[in-house]
């Protein structure tokens, strides 16, 4: 018997695009700045460029790409202003969550954390960032969600989408992301105790530390630009 052929509906099919390309952004395979080229984008991806142009409008919709009139889309180039607002906004977010879920968590979704967060250290174990900015970011969601607020949950989804690439980068600094670590370690006692207060607090240090850390990349990235041209 012949298989079934299931197509994929339009709407699943752009979404995959999506969500494919939000993770090369994140990756930094797209550099910020860079234009998006639809036509080796297809071929990568292997799809046609229908679908392609509508998850590009989505990730124009989430301010992780700028569409240009005439000239397609280019990967979105925060400024530090842009950093350093987006932070303090996603601080607060990150905080009220892990309060709330800390008060409202289930013990199924606590076992769920802590099985990721498991995963998580074996990836950090290896060394492997890919994979532990995966499981990094499915643990904040998982702690969005347990705070069981469709509103905060909406607003996070949409600031933290602007940050996904610049927290992926904050890990490459060795010192702190083994302070990253240590503050996961901590948000998973603060779950367990159901401590909201040391979970706020434990997120709002964690958020903090990412800010100065990719604002220092920023700068230094900027300092070197600014080089360049002057040698030029």
């Amino acid at each position: 018997m012949a298989a079934e052929i299931i197509p994929i509906p339009r709407a699943a099919l752009h979404e995959q695009v999506a969500h494919r390309l939000r993770q090369m952004l994140v990756e930094n395979r797209i550099q910020p700045g860079a234009k998006l080229n639809e036509r080796e984008l297809s071929e990568i991806l292997n799809v046609s460029r229908t679908p392609l142009r509508e998850a590009i409008k989505m990730l124009a919709a989430e301010g992780l790409v700028e569409l240009l009139p005439n000239r397609g889309a280019i990967a979105v180039e925060l400024t530090e202003a842009d950093v350093l607002n987006t932070f303090e906004v996603m601080a607060g977010l990150e905080a009220q969550s892990g309060e709330l879920a800390a008060e409202r968590i289930t013990d199924a979704e606590l076992s769920e954390i802590k099985a990721m967060h498991f995963e998580m250290m074996a990836a950090y174990t290896r060394r492997d960032l890919p994979n532990y900015y995966r499981l990094n970011s499915a643990i904040h969601s998982a702690i969005n969600a347990a705070a069981k607020n469709p509103v905060l949950t909406s607003t996070y989804t949409q600031v933290n989408a602007r940050l996904q690439a610049l927290r992926f980068r904050s890990n490459q600094d060795e010192e702190k992301w083994k302070s990253a670590v240590k503050e996961h370690e901590l948000m998973v006692e603060a779950l367990q105790t159901r401590d909201g207060a040391a979970m706020r607090a434990v997120l709002l240090r964690h958020l903090t530390s990412k800010r100065d850390v990719v604002v220092q990349q920023l700068r230094t990235i900027n300092a070197a630009n600014n080089q360049s041209s002057a040698k030029a």
